[in-house]
């Protein structure tokens, strides 16, 4: 996978990109369903080290997926901004894709489940937290996608903005 982007003064740097992943809170996974339909999903998730984590009930559609097929994209949109009198959509996004594959077990799912409980409940304590996943742990799954080329875009409208701006 290494399809360079068609309109690449759109692009975003790296660290934007980064930026968007880090700080939104739901985004959609997209992954190669049954009788190979294409299933998308809108999840929560966070972004890590080159990592997306994803938490997932142990059965269903979402961890069949996985399974079944290890390649995935997920999609976030960070703007999405409708300029009627433009006719257009002022938006902002990122891509990524890579390899998915299930945490059950390990230090890797404990890191990963940290991660999403201090993201999603920032002024919960580490003791509470801690005791969460000891209960729920053994419940669930970590879906980590491990991003192998990950990109930012935007309107260009927005990118003439920031033009002007410097």
């Amino acid at each position: 996978m290494n399809r360079e982007m068609r309109r690449i003064k759109q692009l975003l740097s790296e660290e934007r990109t980064i930026e968007i992943m880090e700080r939104n809170t739901a985004g959609v996974l997209a992954l190669l369903g049954d009788d190979e339909y294409p299933y998308a999903v809108p999840i929560s998730y966070v972004y890590a080290d080159g990592r997306i984590y994803m938490h997932s009930a142990k059965e269903g559609h979402k961890v069949d997926a996985v399974r079944n097929h290890e390649k995935a994209s997920f999609c976030v949109i960070d703007k999405d901004q409708i300029v009627p009198e433009e006719y257009t959509t002022y938006f902002r996004s990122a891509i990524a894709f890579g390899k998915v594959r299930l945490l059950e077990d390990g230090e890797e799912k404990k890191k990963a489940t940290e991660l999403l409980g201090r993201k999603y409940y920032p002024a919960d304590t580490p003791e509470n937290l801690e005791k969460v996943i000891e209960k729920e742990g053994s419940r669930m799954v970590i879906i980590a996608l491990d991003v192998e080329q990950m990109t930012g875009k935007e309107a260009i409208e927005l990118v003439r903005a920031a033009e002007k701006t410097v």
